[in-house]
């Protein structure tokens, strides 16, 4: 989720991201094929973080 969230937002232009193991560079990459947020999940992740 937290990878998501950072690539959905165009100011950003790159992600660092880290693994320990191949599998985890792939989950990743899994990422980058997926849909974004629903309006919910916005909403909810904005209830939880305070904005």
């Amino acid at each position: 989720m937290a990878l998501k969230w950072v690539v959905k937002d165009d100011d950003v232009t790159s992600v660092l991201v880290g693994a320990s193991k191949p599998q985890q560079i792939l989950e990743n990459l899994k990422v980058m094929e997926g849909t974004g947020f629903s309006e919910e999940e916005l909403r909810m992740i904005d209830e939880v973080v305070g904005v």
